[in-house]
């Protein structure tokens, strides 16, 4: 059998299979009115032109609007492209759960990432998350994505992914040990200790350093960044791409396992029994490492902060913290912030992504909605 018949045989078979795509955009409407009904807190949107084709759709589970309160307010979001006939490109929003995990916020597909497909994104995205100073969004350096967040989302704080900072770096410049130096920079806490790795790495590349100012500071380190940042690990991660429904159930699994009274992950109890501890009134507590005390930290419980500044930026207590907790005799876990809770990973997947019921009929006025593919161009070949 030859190339092509072979081709128009396994097109055939999906066709029998899958349904076309055609079928898909027809279906559209119907499947979105399903999906409400079996959750009427999720949000969708479905736009066409005046010809009744496809440009844009939204979607937001219900599991997902109700359990992002129980997320630190730092959101990422990035963009994919679609396979198949008609192409187009997936954009996600994502928040990280109390145990580190990806929870998946919302979806859109768009024709493909430019100034209007990313303002429609964020336009409904702020109908679920509220534009607060206290938010964090997190992206690539499309300037797309940057343009939308300044007229969209206009108090919150916007942060450059590291991951893609380090794609884009080892793209443009070779050598391992300022890369390495960049990424130290990058997660720094401390004022001084950022401003002497930024000096080490003019001395060694001026070029590489011009590039490093011109990303903006304020959005690719910690120690510069105005908002919330969470660990680098999820920064480093970026967008992993998960089928939603298969993610939430296996998050949910854990959370109501009822494993830990704390999320896993936040333990530093075995560093901290190695620091010197010196009380300096009622709310401070110096701590050293070792016999030199090369390395000084003062602790504040009350505020839950410490000149590390690990404490109040991770919102989970830093070695020194937890040293500073046994001491008093106060258990390090109340120094978490309450969105690492088990409590609060129980709320964030209270409820799941039902499936829709396909044997009650859906109202004429929408299964007749027109919903036609967009229209494309194909390609030579």
């Amino acid at each position: 059998m030859d190339y092509w018949k072979s081709h128009r045989t396994l097109k055939f078979a999906r066709e029998i299979d899958e349904g076309t795509p055609e079928c898909g955009f027809e279906s559209l409407p119907s499947y979105l009115y399903m999906i409400r009904r079996a959750d009427p807190s999720t949000v969708t949107r479905l736009q066409i032109d005046e010809l009744g084709r496809f440009m844009y759709v939204f979607l937001a589970f219900g599991a997902s609007v109700n359990g992002f309160p129980f997320m630190r307010k730092v959101v990422v979001v990035d963009g994919t492209f679609l396979n198949g006939k008609y192409k187009g490109t997936l954009l996600t929003s994502l928040a990280q759960d109390g145990n580190f995990q990806i929870f998946p916020i919302a979806f859109a597909v768009v024709d493909t990432e430019n100034d209007d497909s990313w303002h429609l994104f964020f336009t409904q995205l702020k109908l679920l998350i509220p534009d607060d100073e206290g938010l964090a969004i997190i992206s690539d350096m499309h300037n797309s994505i940057g343009k939308a967040i300044r007229n969209v989302y206009m108090l919150a704080s916007r942060g450059i992914c590291t991951y893609h900072l380090y794609k884009n770096i080892l793209g443009r410049y070779k050598g391992k040990d300022v890369f390495r130096l960049v990424k130290k920079a990058a997660r720094y806490f401390r004022m001084s200790d950022f401003t002497a790795i930024f000096e080490e790495i003019e001395a060694i590349n001026h070029a590489f350093h011009v590039y490093l100012q011109r990303a903006d500071v304020r959005l690719w380190t910690r120690v510069h960044f105005p908002g919330e940042r969470i660990g680098a690990g999820y920064d480093d991660q970026m967008v992993c791409l998960t089928e939603r429904g298969g993610q939430i159930a296996a998050n949910h699994t854990y959370a109501w396992s009822g494993e830990t009274t704390k999320c896993k992950s936040v333990d530093r109890v075995t560093a901290a029994r190695d620091l010197t501890i010196q009380r300096i009134d009622d709310h401070h507590t110096e701590f050293k490492y070792g016999s030199s005390g090369e390395s000084l930290n003062v602790v504040n419980l009350v505020e839950r902060k410490c000149t590390c500044r690990r404490f109040e930026h991770d919102k989970l207590p830093c070695v020194h913290a937890i040293a500073a907790a046994e001491y008093k005799n106060v258990c390090h876990i109340s120094m978490c912030s309450p969105n690492y809770n088990s409590a609060y990973l129980v709320s964030a997947y209270a409820e799941s992504v039902m499936p829709v019921d396909s044997a009650q009929p859906v109202p004429e006025i929408v299964a007749n909605q027109p919903c036609l593919p967009p229209s494309i161009r194909q390609k030579q070949g």
